[in-house]
């Protein structure tokens, strides 16, 4: 559990960043999401199918399962019939509507339904596009069919995962051979806290691949210290390989080079050198001191828990707070860099 405690908590201190900011967040990862989608064919005046849109966002809003771009594959969609059209005389003229608004929730990339259920609704307004908005503004999020109707499509979600489960991990650790971490680690960080058992083997697994991205990339970046160094060997060149090597992880496992590395420049460069090297070195070492320190800090913490709760509980808290967040970062910074657009072969359940 240590070795667990020891390689979150420091890849947490070093891969939260600026990044973060972006609309997409950490715990958009470890929980179920789905993406509200509108067909293209949908036939519904541009107004009304935006108001459609944001009743959908509320609903799924309210359960806490928001759309998210983590994870496109569930999605919350609708389709629309009209039952009866009415004009009343006026003046002014209205037309009223009846409409059975059929929600969908599924799985947008295997073109299967997990729930669905349908409401009834009467607009009426001076114009058709007025007509629907009035009637799709009477979409109550809290309605108890919509709560049934959400539960349903949760459950199958989870099933999908639990059911998926080996094919996951298996996929990551082959992502993994092919050095595709970041992908590996967002395919793993999909699975949702309620999965028990899966989501914990998904989270050892991420733990492995997360070690070898950082002993892969600390190797290349090492062998590139080292070129600068021997290129050169001057204090320009020090400075610059120091500047590579503090982009390593602390846990690569060729950190020992590292080390053994600093002291051999050290050796070699000339007394008028020293002081500019010194003050290199005292900014990667306080580097290291702080994330030596949040890693005392999460230790001491782990130990006073470990007195009072089983083991299996102390998993669960302190030390899953620290590494879940380091590997979400991974995984959210992946799914940044991913198309904005997602295919999902014009879907229109009815």
């Amino acid at each position: 559990m240590k070795r667990y405690l020891i390689i979150a908590a420091t890849v947490f201190l070093i891969g939260i960043s600026a990044k973060s900011q972006n609309n997409l967040k950490l715990d958009d990862f470890g929980r179920i999401v789905l993406n509200t989608y509108l067909p293209e064919k949908m036939d519904l005046p541009v107004e009304a199918r935006k108001l459609l849109v944001t009743k959908l966002d509320q609903v799924s809003s309210n359960y806490g399962i928001g759309a998210s771009s983590a994870n496109p594959r569930f999605i919350i969609t609708a389709s629309i019939n009209v039952g009866t059209k009415d004009i009343i005389a006026g003046p002014p003229q209205m037309i009223a509507q009846n409409l059975d608004v059929t929600v969908f929730i599924g799985d947008a990339l295997d073109n299967k339904i997990f729930s669905y259920t349908t409401l009834s609704l009467k607009g009426v307004g001076t114009n058709e596009n007025k007509a629907f908005i009035n009637a799709l503004k009477k979409i109550n999020p809290k309605n108890e069919n919509l709560e049934a109707f959400i539960e349903e499509g949760k459950s199958s979600i989870v099933k999908y995962f639990n059911t998926q489960c080996d094919f996951t991990i298996n996929e990551a650790i082959t992502l993994k051979e092919q050095g595709r971490y970041e992908e590996a680690i967002y395919k793993l960080s999909l699975v949702p806290e309620v999965c028990q058992d899966c989501y914990f083997k998904c989270l050892d697994t991420s733990l492995n691949v997360y070690q070898e991205k950082i002993d892969k990339d600390g190797q290349v970046k090492f062998q590139k210290a080292k070129m600068i160094w021997a290129t050169r060997a001057s204090i320009q060149a020090a400075e610059e390989a120091v500047e590579v090597i503090s982009q390593i992880d602390p846990l690569a496992s060729c950190q020992p080079e590292v080390e053994q590395f600093i002291k051999s420049v050290d050796a070699k460069l000339r007394a008028d050198e020293k002081a500019r090297w010194e003050f290199k070195i005292k900014q990667y070492d306080d580097q290291i001191a702080k994330e030596k320190e949040l890693i005392r800090i999460a230790e001491e913490k782990s130990i006073r828990d470990d007195t009072f709760r089983e083991k299996q509980a102390v998993r669960n808290l302190e030390l899953d707070k620290i590494r879940v967040n380091a590997y979400r970062e991974v995984a959210a910074e992946y799914a940044r860099n991913q198309p904005k657009t997602v295919s999902y072969n014009n879907i229109y359940w009815r």
